[in-house]
């Protein structure tokens, strides 16, 4: 007799040893139908594994995160036979799933077409109809290579080679397709039903571009063909709304490869960057936090002592001068605590929060970067609090309100909060780390927040706090931090007097709001597809005439709407004003203001909102009052 427990707490008894699938079967035919696996003890296996002990078992389906993923695998798998079927001699490497969908590498005689996704995919469909059983047993190691070697997979014997001696591993059969894999999968083809093949693209083997070149097949797959459509909706969306494209039209920055990664701003561009700059300041001002400014470029042996040289010094720009190595600054923190260091610091000047919009630059690879979402050179609205352990949960609280209500005035109101602990390469103690991973924690539960916790993922120094945004294709994006650091302060001897005269370490806490200003300024081009709320709006509104004789008067609105604190262009161009009014639709102005004889004579604007509702006639004070209420109530 051997006992199941199911996620609701109940148990199945079973008087012998009982695959997932019966298991499932003894639940409902339904949920037999949709198993796509199973999880025993927190394991996920095959539908067709026997449980021979007492357990926990939770069956798998599509709705279940974890079921679209061994849809996606299996979906690979299943591209791979469709590939191999029509392009023989077509070896396969990996194919792993990723985000929204898979990829396949393969190696072939030439480069695959878009007629030959389009063959591919129908082959898949062919075999979906087949109903195929899947099927997993194992080989030992060696067999396992020469099984491959045999096929002509020299690619899949050589990922099998670098697996230790004396490990069993598991293949998965399907119709007359094999491949190794650590599983799951699907029972059956007849589960793979929704899936596109998106675009093929160069792979070098093992990521080393000293090795051939493979190609990649992407894909995406799906529970059912509502979620399909809505994925390529998204897609489509994502295309119109590129920073990089509407960077261009918009005017705002562009890039080069003179300077690859960097971004060269132009006056549009730059006019965003200070309205969040400037408005973040302010913020920060109110919130106790003094600007500072630190050297771009400091000696080795400072950042030898932050343990950054030993841990980062591959992502550093290096400079040499006078027989010194210096270091461009990756991040800002050596050079805070060099400040904190200055004169003789007192428990009453605790919490000490120094801020900086801190240049940073970072050696990223140049087929990592992506418009200004992955650069070399970057701003961060960087800041560091130096308190006492007593005051760590306070901080932290008051940091979260911050980060929190500085979302909602851009316009982001789905926050998800992860908690990043400590990576397998890090600097201080476990000691150290456990007070410190008790620190954040104890600081989220005093800001009544819900948080998912990610092993591994902390910075070398100290466990971080993550702020994931989401915008509004539903994209979720990580910029804000606060990290809680013991260990730098030690490194770099930053110490106060206690108020018993003595001497201790503070703690210091990393944070930032926007992460990069860089990157921020691509998300929020993105998420409002490049129609910024009024009080972002590089350029708020624009005043055309119709004929030369409203010139005078529009110059003087322009200037009476500079002076109520408004961003505005003139348009006098001897152009008809219906061609005006479309060029600049293009642009995406919150407004435009139309100025014909009636309006001239008395003193009106004439005003179309973005989008081009028509608000009619209104006085100068009636604009100017709209504008501030939409301002307020935006920002």
């Amino acid at each position: 007799m051997l006992n199941i427990t199911l996620p609701d707490g109940s148990v199945r008894p079973f008087d012998a040893p009982v695959s997932v699938y019966a298991v499932a079967e003894s639940i409902g035919a339904g949920l037999a139908k949709a198993a796509l696996a199973g999880k025993v003890n927190g394991r996920l296996v095959d539908t067709s594994f026997v449980i021979n002990q007492d357990a926990k078992l939770a069956i798998i389906t599509a709705k279940d995160a974890e079921g679209l993923d061994i849809l996606r695998h299996s979906t690979a798998h299943l591209m791979a036979y469709a590939v191999q079927e029509l392009f023989p001699g077509a070896q396969v490497t990996i194919g792993p799933t990723i985000e929204d969908g898979f990829y396949y590498d393969f190696a072939y005689e030439r480069p695959f077409t878009p007629e030959d996704l389009t063959a591919i995919e129908a082959k898949m469909a062919e075999l979906v109809k087949q109903d195929l059983l899947v099927e997993r047993f194992e080989l030992p190691r060696d067999e396992a290579i020469r099984f491959f070697k045999d096929k002509g997979e020299i690619y899949k014997a050589q990922i099998i080679e670098s697996i230790p001696e004396g490990e069993i591993l598991s293949l998965y059969k399907e119709g007359d397709f094999t491949d190794l894999c650590r599983g799951p999968h699907v029972p059956n083809t007849g589960k793979l039903k929704v899936f596109k093949l998106m675009k093929v693209a160069g792979a070098y083997w093992h990521g080393d571009s000293n090795n051939e070149m493979l190609q990649r097949i992407y894909g995406t797959a799906w529970a059912n063909k509502d979620d399909l459509k809505d994925y390529l909706y998204r897609l489509e969306e994502a295309e119109k709304r590129d920073h990089r494209k509407l960077g261009k039209q918009l005017d705002l920055f562009h890039l080069q490869d003179e300077a690859p990664g960097m971004v060269f701003w132009h006056p549009k561009g730059w006019t965003l960057w200070q309205n969040i700059e400037q408005h973040l300041r302010s913020e920060l001002t109110a919130a106790g936090y003094r600007e500072i400014k630190t050297p771009m470029i400091m000696d080795r042996s400072l950042w030898e002592k932050s343990g950054h040289w030993e841990n980062y010094h591959e992502n550093m720009f290096i400079t040499e001068s006078e027989k010194r190595t210096y270091a461009v600054k990756p991040m800002n923190c050596p050079g805070h605590i060099q400040v904190f260091n200055q004169g003789l610091r007192s428990y009453r000047d605790l919490p000490m929060r120094l801020a900086e919009f801190g240049s940073c630059h970072r050696n990223e690879p140049s087929g990592a970067l992506h418009g200004l979402m992955r650069v070399r050179g970057f701003v961060q609205d960087d800041a560091h609090i130096f308190c006492t352990e007593d005051q760590i949960v306070e901080e932290a609280r008051a940091f979260n309100e911050l980060v929190m209500r500085i979302y909602r005035q851009f316009g982001f109101h789905n926050v998800a909060i992860k908690l990043s602990l400590r990576p397998e390469k890090r600097a201080g103690s476990d000691k150290v780390w456990d007070k410190a991973e008790q620190g954040l924690r104890d600081a989220l539960v005093a800001c009544g927040v819900e948080w998912e916790e990610l092993p591994g993922e902390g910075a070398f120094y100290g466990p971080k706090v993550e702020y994931h945004i989401k915008d509004a294709l539903g994209r979720s994006w990580q910029c804000g931090t606060i990290q809680l650091d013991f260990v730098l302060p030690e490194r770099l001897d930053a110490e106060y007097v206690t108020e018993d005269n003595g001497r201790a370490r503070p703690v210091m806490l990393h944070r930032a709001i926007l992460g990069s200003m860089e990157r921020f300024i691509g998300i929020l081009i993105e998420n409002h597809a490049g129609s910024f709320p009024l009080w972002l709006a590089p350029v708020q509104m624009v005043i055309m005439n119709i004929t030369e004789n409203q010139a005078d008067y529009c110059r003087d609105l322009a200037k009476r709407l500079g002076s109520a604190g408004f961003r505005v262009e003139l348009d006098l161009r001897n152009e008809k004003i219906g061609y005006k009014i479309r060029e600049h639709s293009l642009q995406r102005l919150p407004y435009q203001i139309v100025i014909g004889d009636k309006e001239k004579q008395e003193d009106k604007v004439a005003v179309r909102a973005r989008g081009g509702a028509d608000l009619g006639q209104l006085t100068f004070d009636e604009f100017v009052m709209r504008l501030q209420q939409e301002t307020l109530s935006l920002h």
